[in-house]
C-alpha cells in the first residue's frame, strides 16, 4: 500500500489530506464544545441542524460550485477552498449566537463540498495505474479511519492544556498546511477538449453519466445499503450504550472505536481483496455484510438485556458494519475513475459525492427521529428494509452487468471475469 509514496505528487496531496483531516477533527471537537457555550442544554438542537445543514451544502450547493469551478485550473479550486475554510476557522471563536454558528458552517461545508470531490478526481490522473489507484484508495480511507480514532485523542490532550477556542486555530492551521501543499506540488495540466460547455450543460453532466452507465447505476444502489448501515451506528450508537445497556458515557466511544476498527481491517486488505475478487464483487460482499450486520442489531434490540453478553455482542456486529462500509466505499472510486474521462471526471465525482449523501439525509432521520421516541426497532426495520431492497437491487444491477461485457461497464468487470 506505502508503495504509491513514491510519487513525489500523490505524497505531497495525500499529506495534505492528512493534515487537513486533523484539522476538521479538531474542529468537529470545538464546534460541540462552542455550541454548548451558546445555547447550553439546546447545543443537541444546534448541532442537530448544523448537521443538516452540512447536508444541504454536499447534496445542493456541491454540483452547482463543481459547474462553477469545473474549467478553472485544479490548483486554484482547492487552494481557494482551503483558504475559505481557514478564515472560517478563524472566525468560529467569535460567533456569539446560533444563527451565526448556521451560516459559518453553511459557508465551511460549501468550501468542503468544493475541496473533496476535485481532491479525489485529481488522485486518478496522478495514479493512471489501476493497481496502484486501489492501493491510494486504501490509504485514503486508512486516513479517515485513523482520523477518526485519533482527533478525539488529540482534541482531548490540548485541552488539559488550552481552552477549546484554540483548537479552531489548530484548525486553521491545517487547513493553511494543506493549501500550501497543494501550492507547492506540480499538479496535472486540465484537459484542453475543446470549447467548454455552458455552466446549465455543465451542471447535470455528472447526474447523467450516473444514468447513462451501468457500473455507476450499480454504485448508486450501493450508496443506499451504506447509508442504511452508517445511520444506525453514528445515529444511534449512543442510544443503545447509555439507553439499552445503561453504560457509561466511555462505552459510546468504544462503540464508534469498534465500528473504526472493522474499516480499518479492510481498508488495509483492500488491494488484496480487490485483486482476487474485482471491483464489483468486493462491493457487493460489503453491502452483504452491511445487511447480516443490520439484522444483527435488530436481533439484539430485540433481545438485549443489561447482563453484558449483549453489549459484546453489539460491538462484534459494529466491527461487521465497519468492515461492510469500508468494502463499499474504499474500491468504489475505481468505478467512478473508470466510467469518467479527466474532461468530465470532476463533475462525476461531484455527483456521486452529492448523490451519497442525499442517501444520509433519507436515513439519518429515520434513525434519529425514530430513536428519539424510543422506536429503535422501529428505525431498525425501516433500515434492514431499505438496505435489502437495495442488495435485492445490487444484486440485479450486477447481472446485468455480467450481460454487458462490452459495455461502459467493461473495464470494472474485467477482474470479475477473471476470478
Amino acid at each position: 500500500m506505502l508503495q504509491v509514496l513514491r510519487n513525489a505528487t500523490y505524497t505531497k496531496l495525500f499529506s495534505a489530506q492528512v493534515i487537513a483531516l486533523l484539522g476538521t477533527g479538531l474542529l468537529t471537537v470545538a464546534l460541540g464544545l462552542l455550541a454548548f457555550d451558546v445555547a447550553g442544554d439546546a447545543a443537541g438542537s444546534v448541532l442537530g441542524t448544523a448537521l443538516t445543514i452540512k447536508m444541504v451544502a454536499y447534496v445542493g450547493v456541491a454540483p452547482l460550485i463543481a459547474a462553477v469551478v469545473d474549467r478553472l485550473p485544479k490548483k486554484a479550486v482547492l487552494v481557494t477552498a482551503d483558504l475559505i475554510r481557514l478564515a472560517i476557522a478563524l472566525m468560529l471563536p467569535f460567533v456569539t449566537d446560533a444563527w451565526q454558528i448556521y451560516v459559518l458552517v453553511f459557508v465551511l461545508q460549501s468550501a468542503s463540498a468544493t475541496f473533496t470531490p476535485a481532491f479525489q478526481s485529481l488522485i486518478p490522473s496522478v495514479l493512471p495505474e489501476p493497481d496502484e489507484y486501489t492501493r491510494a484508495l486504501s490509504l485514503s480511507r486508512l486516513a479517515y479511519d485513523l482520523e477518526a480514532l485519533l482527533s478525539p485523542t488529540i482534541a482531548a490532550a490540548l485541552l488539559t492544556a488550552i481552552s477549546y477556542n484554540n483548537l479552531f486555530v489548530g484548525t486553521a492551521i491545517g487547513f493553511a498546511c494543506s493549501a500550501l501543499l497543494v501550492l507547492f506540488t506540480a499538479l496535472p495540466a486540465h484537459p484542453n477538449d475543446g470549447p467548454a460547455l455552458p455552466f446549465w450543460q455543465r451542471l447535470p453532466l455528472g447526474a447523467k453519466v450516473f444514468a447513462r452507465t451501468p457500473t455507476l447505476r450499480f454504485l448508486m444502489l450501493t450508496n443506499i445499503v451504506v447509508a442504511a448501515g452508517t445511520a444506525i451506528v453514528l445515529v444511534n450508537s449512543v442510544v443503545y450504550a447509555r439507553g439499552v445497556f445503561s453504560l457509561g458515557e466511555e462505552a459510546l466511544a468504544l462503540a464508534l472505536a469498534c465500528y473504526g476498527i472493522g474499516s480499518l481491517i479492510v481498508a488495509l486488505n483492500v488491494p488484496w481483496l480487490v485483486g482476487k475478487l474485482g471491483v464489483i464483487r468486493t462491493m457487493i460482499t460489503g453491502a452483504t455484510v452491511i445487511v447480516v450486520g443490520l439484522i444483527a442489531a435488530v436481533i439484539i434490540t430485540a433481545v438485549a438485556t443489561s447482563s453484558g453478553a449483549g453489549w459484546f455482542v453489539l460491538l462484534g456486529t459494529w466491527v461487521l458494519l465497519g468492515m461492510g462500509t469500508s468494502l463499499v466505499n474504499t474500491p468504489s472510486s475505481r468505478l467512478l475513475a473508470d466510467a469518467s474521462t479527466p474532461a468530465n471526471r470532476n463533475l462525476v465525482y461531484t455527483a456521486q459525492f452529492a448523490l451519497s449523501h442525499a442517501c444520509f439525509l433519507i436515513t439519518y432521520p429515520i434513525a434519529g427521529w425514530l430513536g428519539a421516541i424510543n422506536l429503535t426497532g422501529a428505525a431498525l426495520a425501516l433500515l434492514v428494509i431499505g438496505a435489502v431492497a437495495g442488495i435485492v437491487a445490487v444484486a440485479f444491477a450486477w447481472s446485468q452487468l455480467l450481460s454487458r461485457p462490452t459495455s461502459t461497464a467493461a473495464s470494472a468487470v474485467e477482474a470479475d471475469s477473471k476470478a
